[in-house]
């Protein structure tokens, strides 16, 4: 197999891999309750996904 003739300088490594980074999460808005969410997630907040109830939820009485 062919070998490298020279060593590549720690420069040039740290310009190849400055671009391998971890990108911030891309956050929505629900439509019903506008509570952050991950998109193709129930809401935590309301339990709706696509205007449907998937996950039932008890209101609090304020008394």
């Amino acid at each position: 197999m062919a070998q490298p003739k020279r060593r590549w300088s720690k420069a040039r490594t740290h310009k190849r891999r400055s671009t391998w980074k971890l990108e911030a999460a891309n956050y929505g808005s629900c439509p019903r309750c506008h509570e952050p969410i991950m998109p193709h997630r129930v809401c935590s907040n309301c339990g709706y996904y696509k205007g449907k109830e998937i996950i039932a939820k008890k209101e609090e009485e304020n008394a």
